[in-house]
C-alpha cells in the first residue's frame, strides 16, 4: 500500500513527465543517431518467418524475420500465399538506396527507420513450416477480403488489416491532396466505435474487459502493430490499470507515459509519419478538450482545426503544400467515414449481402473527392527548417499557456516567413536530375523568379511516375510553376512524363523541337490546348525574366527524331552551358561549322552517352571542365559507351547512376557542384 501511495504521488508530479521526455529525448538521440547500425547477413541462402507480404504486378515483395529483418524482391508472376510462413531463400544480397532527387521519400532511410539494414533479391524460395494459429486466422481474413470485387477490397483492407496495396495510386493522393487521408487510418475514433459496440453487446458479461483487450490485441497484430493503433489500445489498458489501482491521471499524462513505452522499446517509431501524426493530434486534443464544445458541427469544426495547426509542420515537411478546404472537407467525412463507411464495412466483412450499400457509399465517397480535387485551394510551402519548427511550436505554446491572441498571427507570420525565405536566394541552380534511363534537367534563376525545365525523363512500359518525385522536389523549394516546359525531342525517355508534369503542376509554356510531330508530341499537345497552355516549335531563342537568354542552336530538320534535338546552349554567369538531346556526331559536327563552341563549362552529354553522339572532335573542340551523363544503372544500352568516356577523360565526370542527381549551384560568380549519391 505504502509503494502505491509513492507511485501515485510520482504520478501526479509535473516534473516526472518532464524528466520522462527529457530522458527519452536523450535515448532517443543516442539510439537513433549516434549509433549506427549495419546488417550482418553475409550469406545467400536465409531461413525465417514471413511477417508481412504486399503483391505487385512484378512479383512479391516481403519481410523476412530471420536473425534480423530483411526487406525480400521474388520477381514470379505466381500468385504465392506466403504470410506466417518459414521459408528458404536463396538469391543475392542488395543494399537499400537513398533517393537521388532531394526531399523525396527516401527508402534507405525507411527501411533503416524499420530496423531493416539490408536487402534481398530471390532467386529460389521454398516454404518449409506453416504459419501459426493466428497468421493463419489473417490468411482466412485476406482471403475473404480478396473475394470482394475491387471497389470494396481496398477497403476492407485498410478498415481490417491496415493495409493500403490495393488502393488506387490516384485515389490515394486525391484523398491525400484534400487533406482526409488520416480518416482511414485506424485511430482512436475507430477504436472507441470498436469498444462502445462492446461494452453493447458484452453489456453484463462479467469478463467483458478481458474479451475487449483480447480483440484488440489481436487487431494491432492484424495491422502489424500501426503507431496510431499502438498509441490506442496501449492507452485502453494503461487507463483500464490506473483505473484498477484508483490512480487518477490526466489524459495527456497517460499519454506521455504510452509514447515513454513505445520509444524505450523502439526509439525508431519517432520518425513514423503515423506515430508523429497519432500523439501529436491527440496531446494537442487531450489538452485543449475544454474548448472543443458546442454542437456536434462546432466540436467537428474544432477539432479539424486544432488537428491541422498542431500538425502543419509535419504535413508540409511530408507534401509541402496545404489545401485550405481541408478542415471544411473533414467537417463532412469525418463522420462519413468513420460513422458510416468504417462500421459498415466491418459489417460488410461478416455480412457480404449488404455489399451493395457499401458500394453505392464508396462510390459517393470517391465521386465526391473527385469533385472536390479540381476545387481544391492548394498552398505550396517550402520544407520547413528545425529551426523554423522550433519556433512554430514554441509559439504554439506560448498560445496554450498564456493566452495571447496575437500569437496566432505569429503562427501565420511564422508560416510566411518560411515561405518567402527561398525568395531571397540570389543562387542561380541547375540541376540534372537522377531519372533512371532518361533525361530531365531544371534551372532556376536567382529568387526563384523563373524556372525552365529541360526534358521530363520517362520510364518505358512503367506504370511508375517518375516525374512525381520531381514535382514533389519542386515543392519543396517552394516553386509553384514552371515558365518553361522544353522537350528536346519526341522520345518517351525525354518527354514521357510532360502529360503527367502538366496535369498535376502549373505549366506556362512549352517549347518542341524542330520537325514535325510524332504521336507522342500529339497526345501533349491535345492536353495543352485542352489546358489552354501555350506552346511553339523550333524557335531560335527565349528571353528569361532577368535578361539571361536560351540559345536553341539546332534548328534544322534531320527527318530523324534524335537528331533533330532541340541543343540549348547559355551563359550564366560566364559560365557556359550546353545540353545536346540525343543529337548525334552529325549534328555535333554541324554545330561546330556553325557556331563557335569553345570552353563548354558544363556539358549535358549527348544521348545518355551513346556511341552514336560525342564525338572526339566534338569534345576536343568544346573543351568541356565538367561532363554530365544521364544514365540509368545497368541499363540494356550499354550507356554511357566506352569510347564516349575516352573522350571525355580531360573532363569531370558526373554521371546520374553513380552520382544521383547533380546540382551546379552558381553564388557570387562561383560554381559549386553537389551530389545526390543513391
Amino acid at each position: 500500500m505504502e509503494h502505491l501511495t509513492k507511485l501515485k504521488t510520482i504520478l501526479q508530479s509535473n516534473y516526472f513527465y518532464l524528466l520522462l521526455v527529457l530522458f527519452t529525448c536523450f535515448y532517443i538521440f543516442i539510439v537513433t543517431y549516434v549509433i549506427h547500425y549495419q546488417s550482418n547477413i553475409k550469406s545467400n541462402t536465409l531461413e525465417g518467418i514471413v511477417t508481412n507480404v504486399s503483391y505487385k504486378d512484378y512479383g512479391i515483395k516481403f519481410t523476412l524475420k530471420s536473425t534480423e529483418l530483411v526487406e525480400c524482391t521474388y520477381y514470379t508472376s505466381e500468385y504465392i500465399e506466403l504470410l506466417g510462413k518459414k521459408v528458404s531463400l536463396n538469391g543475392l544480397i542488395t543494399k537499400p538506396k537513398n533517393n537521388t532527387i532531394p526531399n523525396t521519400f527516401n527508402y534507405y532511410q525507411y527501411l533503416y527507420n524499420n530496423k531493416i539494414y539490408t536487402t534481398f533479391k530471390v532467386n529460389d524460395l521454398k516454404i518449409i513450416k506453416k504459419e501459426n494459429i493466428f497468421y493463419k486466422i489473417k490468411n482466412i481474413i485476406i482471403k475473404k477480403i480478396n473475394q470482394y470485387n475491387e471497389q470494396i477490397r481496398p477497403y476492407l483492407k485498410l478498415f481490417l488489416l491496415g493495409d493500403k496495396s490495393d488502393l488506387d495510386n490516384n485515389t490515394y493522393s486525391i484523398y491525400k491532396t484534400n487533406g482526409i487521408w488520416h480518416l482511414f487510418a485506424i485511430s482512436g475514433m475507430h477504436i472507441t466505435l470498436i469498444i462502445y459496440l462492446f461494452n453493447l453487446l458484452l453489456k453484463r458479461f462479467k469478463y467483458k474487459k478481458i474479451v475487449i483487450t483480447s480483440f484488440l490485441l489481436f487487431f494491432l497484430f492484424l495491422t502489424n502493430f500501426s503507431a496510431s493503433l499502438l498509441r490506442v489500445v496501449l492507452f485502453y489498458l494503461l487507463k483500464n490499470i490506473f483505473n484498477y489501482f484508483n490512480i487518477n491521471l490526466k489524459s495527456y499524462k497517460i499519454l506521455i507515459i504510452c509514447a515513454f513505452l513505445i520509444l524505450i522499446f523502439n526509439p525508431f517509431m519517432i520518425y513514423n509519419i503515423g506515430f508523429q501524426y497519432s500523439f501529436i493530434i491527440s496531446f494537442a486534443l487531450m489538452l485543449l478538450s475544454y474548448k472543443i464544445n458546442g454542437n456536434y458541427l462546432m466540436k467537428i469544426i474544432k477539432i479539424s482545426f486544432i488537428s491541422l495547426i498542431v500538425a502543419l509542420p509535419i504535413t508540409i515537411n511530408l507534401n509541402y503544400e496545404i489545401n485550405i478546404l481541408s478542415i471544411i472537407l473533414n467537417i463532412f467525412y469525418v463522420p462519413f467515414i468513420s460513422l458510416i463507411i468504417f462500421p459498415l464495412s466491418l459489417i460488410t466483412f461478416v455480412i457480404p449481402f449488404i455489399t451493395p450499400l457499401l458500394k453505392g457509399l464508396i462510390i459517393i465517397l470517391e465521386v465526391s473527392n473527385n469533385i472536390f480535387y479540381n476545387l481544391k485551394l492548394n498552398i505550396i510551402i517550402p520544407k520547413m527548417p528545425y529551426l523554423i519548427i522550433i519556433l512554430y511550436y514554441l509559439i504554439l505554446y506560448l498560445i496554450y499557456k498564456y493566452k495571447y491572441k496575437i500569437n496566432y498571427l505569429l503562427l501565420v507570420l511564422i508560416i510566411f516567413i518560411n515561405i518567402l525565405l527561398p525568395k531571397f536566394d540570389s543562387s542561380y541552380y541547375i540541376y540534372y536530375l537522377d531519372v533512371s534511363q532518361g533525361d530531365a534537367s531544371i534551372i532556376i534563376s536567382p529568387y526563384k523568379k523563373e524556372v525552365i525545365m529541360i526534358d521530363t525523363g520517362g520510364l518505358i512500359n512503367s506504370n511508375y511516375h517518375i516525374s512525381d518525385n520531381t514535382i514533389l522536389f519542386l515543392k519543396s523549394l517552394g516553386i509553384s510553376k514552371i515558365n518553361l516546359l522544353v522537350t528536346t525531342h519526341g522520345d518517351f525517355d525525354h518527354m514521357g512524363e510532360a502529360i503527367n508534369i502538366i496535369n498535376n503542376y502549373k505549366v506556362k509554356k512549352v517549347i518542341f523541337n524542330c520537325g514535325e510531330y510524332n504521336a507522342l508530341e500529339k497526345d501533349l499537345i491535345k492536353v495543352l490546348n485542352d489546358k489552354h497552355i501555350n506552346y511553339n516549335k523550333c524557335i531560335s531563342q527565349y528571353k528569361m525574366s532577368n535578361k539571361q537568354k536560351l540559345y536553341f542552336i539546332n534548328q534544322n530538320d534531320y527527318n530523324n527524331e534524335n537528331d533533330s534535338s532541340n541543343v540549348i546552349y547559355t551563359n550564366i554567369n560566364k559560365y557556359q552551358f550546353l545540353f545536346m538531346g540525343d543529337a548525334s556526331k552529325t549534328v555535333e559536327s554541324d554545330l561546330l561549322n556553325k557556331y563557335n563552341l569553345n570552353n563548354i563549362y558544363v556539358l549535358k552529354v549527348g544521348h545518355h552517352g551513346s556511341k552514336t553522339s560525342s564525338s572526339k572532335l566534338f569534345i576536343d573542340s568544346i573543351k568541356p571542365r565538367y561532363a554530365i551523363i544521364s544514365v540509368g544503372k545497368n541499363n540494356l544500352y550499354g550507356h554511357p559507351n566506352e569510347e564516349v568516356l575516352n573522350n571525355l577523360n580531360n573532363s569531370h565526370i558526373y554521371r546520374t547512376d553513380i552520382f544521383g542527381s547533380i546540382m551546379v549551384k552558381i553564388k557570387n560568380n562561383k560554381l559549386k557542384i553537389k551530389t545526390f549519391k543513391p
